[in-house]
């Protein structure tokens, strides 16, 4: 073992040389050094961690731990500081066990088969209407507005339980957090304003329980109101911005494959294969999942120390040449077992079964309704949030 550090620190790599495939140097850091010296913002030096196997040793092993009052993010933060003091209520997925074991196990009892079943109407209606919409505006229009941004944000509506005379607003806040023109103080304003809608809401299902993830929460009697509202908040924002990223970056990469489009067409049933396809290809947690060691750590022969910063590039373990057959491919009908998109271990996505049912919803009928549906700008025109921590298009102009 050594902890000697056989290459100089770096700051992450983030230059992309093209807009679907992550910075070449993070390929390179994983065929010669898969854990190597990562310098971070404030001159501390951690570790980058790119390969597929090293990525599910420090994800599968609680001596990384989560939390958010010590986690080490390899970007500025716009406070300049950590991203908290002390973690919110509620916000489970920046906790270490126990606290993270009770709120999963809480929130497991909720996400249940026949509640993504009883949702999968709803959110192809939700669909279709968006669809309609688009139709009677008329070619060209933006598909993020109109088609990316409401879907998941009516579909965590109807999870939650947000009555429906509320979810413009929900759905016009959570708009401006992930606008990329919002300034610092739209974004805080939407943020209060969401947590004061959530806690509206929490004291409606008090008294109006209905058959929705709150209700069965306070159906439990283990947490009170502050708990119940971070809750409501993480799921409505991480649910929102990651599927949202991904239904615009998604239809991008599959209009720039034309070949893998005619394969959809011609036999739909792979499109649930393409939405695994496309998490796997795409990884658009751009900048990696945070861990910090609780103790001295050995990772492929290096000394990880006590309170080292960790940050693994789900991104470069997504495209390991060791794990993956031609993995800087793009194939709708490829094999994706082992793919970490929705992270893995303990914290891996709590919603991902709803997160690939409207995934799947989402663009075999978006394919299907518009069937020659292209860009309306070139390619390389099409403006991508490369500073985001969820990489995505921030406009989508198309045709039909």
């Amino acid at each position: 073992m050594s902890d000697t550090q056989s290459t100089s620190p770096r700051r992450l790599p983030t230059e992309r040389p093209r807009p679907l495939d992550p910075p070449e140097e993070l390929g390179r850091l994983r065929a010669e050094e898969p854990v190597s010296p990562l310098l971070y913002p404030d001159g501390h030096v951690g570790w980058l961690v790119t390969s597929h196997a090293a990525a599910r040793k420090v994800l599968s092993d609680q001596r990384f731990s989560a939390r958010g009052d010590i986690k080490k993010v390899p970007f500025e933060l716009p406070s300049g500081g950590r991203p908290w003091e002390q973690v919110p209520p509620g916000f489970f997925m920046h906790m270490d066990p126990p606290d993270h074991t009770r709120y999963r196990r809480l929130l497991t009892g909720q996400f249940t088969v026949r509640r993504m079943k009883s949702l999968e109407p709803r959110i192809e209606q939700i669909t279709e209407e968006h669809l309609d919409e688009m139709e009677r505006q008329g070619s060209p229009t933006d598909l993020v507005p109109a088609f990316a941004l409401p879907i998941p944000s009516l579909a965590i509506c109807e999870l939650l339980g947000v009555p429906y005379g509320e979810r413009q607003r929900f759905q016009d806040h959570s708009t401006t957090v992930m606008r990329i023109g919002s300034s610092g103080d739209e974004v805080a304003a939407a943020f209060a304003a969401i947590y004061g809608l959530i806690h509206e809401l929490v004291q409606l299902k008090h008294k109006e329980p209905e058959d929705d993830l709150l209700s069965g929460l306070i159906a439990t009697g283990e947490l009170n109101d502050a708990e119940l509202t971070g809750i409501g908040m993480l799921l409505l924002m991480a649910g929102h911005e990651t599927t949202a990223s991904m239904l615009s970056l998604g239809t991008y990469a599959l209009l720039r494959h034309p070949g893998e489009v005619k394969r959809l067409r011609e036999d739909p049933e792979l499109f649930g294969n393409a939405v695994e396809e496309l998490m796997r290809y795409l990884t658009i947690a751009q900048f990696g999942v945070p861990r910090t060691a609780l103790e001295d750590v050995e990772l492929e022969g290096k000394l990880i120390k006590a309170g080292d910063g960790v940050t693994v590039s789900l991104a470069a373990a997504n495209r390991d040449p060791g794990r993956f057959e031609d993995a800087d491919g793009f194939d709708v009908g490829r094999s994706t077992s082992g793919h970490m998109a929705f992270s893995y271990g303990i914290h891996q996505c709590l919603g991902q079964q709803l997160a690939r049912v409207e995934m799947r919803i989402a663009y075999s009928a978006l394919f299907r309704r518009f069937p020659d549906l292209r860009l309306a700008v070139d390619a390389d025109e099409v403006p991508l949030r490369a500073e985001a921590t969820m990489y995505a298009a921030s406009s989508l102009p198309v045709a039909w």
